[in-house]
């Protein structure tokens, strides 16, 4: 399992791009898709909702389980995937690509997020 060096990640398993004008995209991390199983159905924020750091912001229903989604910064959602909305498969077979969840404008710092190195250290405990 490798997860992209240029990303950024919170402990909740999310991830989120570097910030093109403001805006970074979100998603989760192969390591929970794998942990979720099968994923069925995703509930998404909806475009224009604030989110905060650590906060619920959806929720991925597998097989398995119901997990909720946390935002890893505050910021507005400027658009959501409705590509996963119709097909939620996209998060196991494209984690870090198709499969991602929301874009957000990012306001203030982003909070404690790990690089790749430390993500991978946290998830082998």
């Amino acid at each position: 399992m490798s997860n992209p060096q240029q990303l950024r990640y919170s402990k909740e398993h999310e991830w989120l791009s570097g910030a093109e004008d403001g805006v970074s995209t979100v998603g989760i991390t192969e390591h929970a898709a794998n942990a979720l199983g099968d994923v069925v159905y995703v509930q998404l924020p909806e475009v224009g909702a604030t989110v905060a750091a650590g906060e619920t912001c959806g929720e991925l229903e597998s097989t398995k389980s119901v997990s909720d989604l946390y935002s890893p910064v505050d910021g507005e959602i400027t658009e959501v995937n409705e590509d996963v909305v119709n097909d939620p498969s996209l998060v196991n077979s494209a984690p870090f690509e198709g499969g991602w969840l929301f874009k957000v404008k990012i306001s203030g710092e982003p909070g404690e997020l790990l690089s790749a190195d430390e993500y991978a250290a946290f998830i082998t405990g």
